[in-house]
């Protein structure tokens, strides 16, 4: 990789773009399976623009960052390490992990929080071949009635839920838009 293309990538106006797409991670995380679009990054292959954003407004040097499959290459390491400086980890010690469904493996890898500290759990990046609003069905809190979200494994996300409070929560990244997934969010 060359030195040229670790440098890019990043915000190019930092503090509206990161606001931007903070808001936009906080307004899908809020409201489970309402598909939100979001920009400003851009990190090597297979790396999607939104979960690239995702990245440089979620982690800094102190939170450990998992990269799953494809997404570990070197192009995308030396990405992070410019740009966010996150410490790359394995499953058990990650905050954050990035990848493909298949790649991530079970959620049951990844920290589940503890009952005096639910919040000391990891949150996954899923990249997705596409998201919609269809499939299964997501109620509980933030949802007004009912949901519907495109998920790899529903089964999965329903013994994740059934953790609450403990658990991961999960974004789904697909191009430029972005949905998640609270370890709240029941799965009909």
């Amino acid at each position: 990789m060359t030195g040229t293309t670790v440098l890019e990538g990043g915000f190019a106006d930092a503090p509206v773009q990161a606001s931007r797409a903070f808001r936009a991670a906080l307004n899908a995380m809020a409201r489970p399976g309402r598909i939100e679009a979001i920009s400003g990054g851009q990190a090597p292959a297979p790396v999607s623009g939104a979960a690239a954003t995702l990245l440089l407004t979620l982690c800094d040097p102190e939170t450990p960052l998992h990269l799953a499959g494809a997404h570990g290459c070197p192009e995308v390491r030396e990405w992070v390490a410019f740009h966010l400086g996150a410490p790359l980890v394995g499953k058990g010690e990650a905050m954050f992990a990035l990848g493909t469904w298949e790649a991530l493996g079970s959620l049951e890898d990844y920290p589940q929080g503890v009952p005096e500290y639910p919040d000391r759990s990891a949150t996954l990046i899923v990249e997705v071949g596409r998201l919609a609003n269809e499939g299964a069905r997501l109620t509980g809190p933030g949802v007004k009635d009912e949901a519907f979200l495109t998920l790899p494994d529903p089964d999965a996300f329903r013994r994740n839920a059934a953790q609450f409070p403990l658990g991961v929560d999960c974004y789904f990244t697909s191009g430029g838009r972005i949905a998640a997934l609270p370890r709240s969010t029941r799965i009909g």
